[in-house]
């Protein structure tokens, strides 16, 4: 597959989907038992710069892909090591979420099957659903990675509240006091967002959280907030979030910036306290914001 044939391939491939295919959710079941999938059942991702005419893919990203896919295969070992992030599609087949250039390096291999990981992410419905039946004006925003999640060797972390198989599955950790902060967001009356880079299912954080009491009301996974995807589906889903919302509160590891999203007004308050005492700290600054907003 020459280089036009690729992004000819995938320009028809979008076309061919659209007005037909849309991402649900994958069962248990089978996101833990399906784990290789056919090149051609699986579809690029019109949101993703790899399937834009002006952008497009780095072949030489691809070239050095299908070198290693090729030695592997000359010394008879699996050519696909990480397994390609994908989403569910009706009625067949899969999104690409993460993984396009070595989807593009195993088609001009002629791989038929690639390793998937299915990830269950919050479709567009799922947003407005629970936008629609949520009755408050504020939210907080919370990043799993870079402030829930920690390490196993972090000195300050909730105890472990799951077993196995999910202990297995899913190795997180997460900070102490982080249920505390989120059941005195939830009490305060804010809706929570957690959000991260990586791809994780929704249905795995809802568990996660769920472990150790704690409630989470939207789960927003493969968000890039330095880069942030400029698809239309994403500007719409921003749009959408930004519309419900006076106030929001962002929590980050060393400050909560507070945001009113009428006014553009914001302040900043800072978490400058020893580690064990971070989410204390953070309880007493939302505390202190929901005290001076009810003097008003």
């Amino acid at each position: 597959m020459a280089k036009s044939q690729l992004m000819e391939y995938v320009l028809n491939d979008i076309e061919k989907q659209k007005g037909v295919s849309i991402p649900v959710h994958a069962s248990l079941f089978e996101r833990l038992l399906v784990s290789k999938a056919p090149c051609r059942s699986i579809h690029p991702n019109p949101d993703d710069e790899f399937s834009m005419e002006k952008v497009g893919p780095s072949y030489r990203i691809i070239s050095e892909y299908e070198t290693k896919f090729r030695d592997a295969m000359h010394m008879d070992r699996p050519p696909i090591d990480d397994p390609l992030m994908v989403e569910k599609l009706r009625p067949h087949g899969y999104m690409l979420l993460n993984g396009h250039h070595r989807w593009a390096a195993a088609m001009r291999c002629n791989i038929k099957k690639v390793p998937i990981k299915i990830i269950n992410c919050a479709t567009e419905s799922d947003i407005k659903t629970i936008l629609e039946k949520s009755q408050h004006d504020k939210r907080a925003t919370i990043d799993l990675d870079e402030v829930i999640f920690r390490s196993p060797d972090y000195p300050h972390l909730e105890k472990k509240a799951f077993t196995f198989p999910f202990s297995v599955r899913f190795k997180k950790r997460i900070r102490l006091g982080i249920p505390a902060l989120l059941y005195s967001l939830s009490k305060q009356g804010y809706d929570i967002w957690v959000y991260a880079r990586d791809f994780y299912s929704i249905d795995d954080i809802q568990k996660f959280f769920k472990a150790y009491a704690a409630h989470v009301d939207g789960i927003l996974t493969g968000v890039d907030k330095h880069t942030q995807n400029k698809s239309e589906r994403a500007a719409r889903v921003r749009e959408l979030i930004n519309n419900k919302y006076d106030t929001t509160l962002h929590i980050d590891n060393n400050a909560i910036v507070e945001t009113h999203g009428k006014t553009g007004d914001f302040q900043e308050y800072e978490i400058n306290v020893p580690e064990e005492d971070w989410a204390k700290k953070a309880i007493a600054i939302i505390e202190e914001i929901e005290k001076r907003a009810g003097s008003k």
